[in-house]
């Protein structure tokens, strides 16, 4: 998938915000998280990343988390190469809940640096389409035609929880990716 990603984002481009905040502490979760690693950020056992996703399109397919190494050459990378080049790749896959907040969990090896890809598989078919899935990254740059630097995506991890917000963004006519809300 990820080589096909990878394609597609250099044609068409894609990103989300996020407003990074370190945060520990039961507390500071808000809403249940999703994934096979949520009972880490429910028990706040870092490191570990809690992403809450804002403007869905929809509640269709399939919601990915996905991180990387933070450099340009090994991001967007596939997984079989990162793996067997024994670098930094997970991935955590849910179902779109059907109504409710969207908050994913994933574990990260330990804190520093990592790039962090989130994308809404919404035919379920774990290839990305351009034209009609979407996709965010920790900044809150709006990407439009250009495909992602890894900047776009880097995020510090700390011993515990980070929190971050990612706005997903989708297909908007020939200005390429943006949010649904315009912002």
């Amino acid at each position: 998938m990820n080589r096909y990603l990878g394609a597609v984002l250099m044609l068409a481009g894609l990103v989300a915000g996020a407003a990074p905040a370190w945060a520990g502490g039961r507390a500071a979760i808000q809403e249940p998280m999703l994934g096979s690693d949520a009972q880490a950020c429910e028990r706040d056992e870092g490191p570990a990343i809690a992403a809450t996703i804002v403007g869905l399109k929809d509640r269709k397919g399939n919601l990915k988390l996905e991180l990387y190494p933070p450099d340009e050459a090994d991001f967007l990378r596939g997984d079989r190469e990162l793996i067997a080049a024994g670098k930094t790749f997970r991935r955590i896959s849910v179902s779109a809940p059907a109504t409710g907040p969207t908050a994913l969990c994933i574990r990260v090896p330990h804190p520093g640096r990592y790039a962090l890809l989130f994308t809404h598989d919404r035919d379920g078919r774990a290839k990305f389409s351009v034209w009609s899935d979407g996709a965010g990254f920790v900044k809150g740059d709006r990407l439009g035609r250009s495909r992602p630097k890894v900047d776009q995506a880097i995020i510090e991890v700390g011993p515990g929880l980070t929190h971050v917000t990612i706005r997903a963004q989708y297909l908007r006519g020939l200005g390429g990716f943006g949010p649904l809300d315009g912002k």
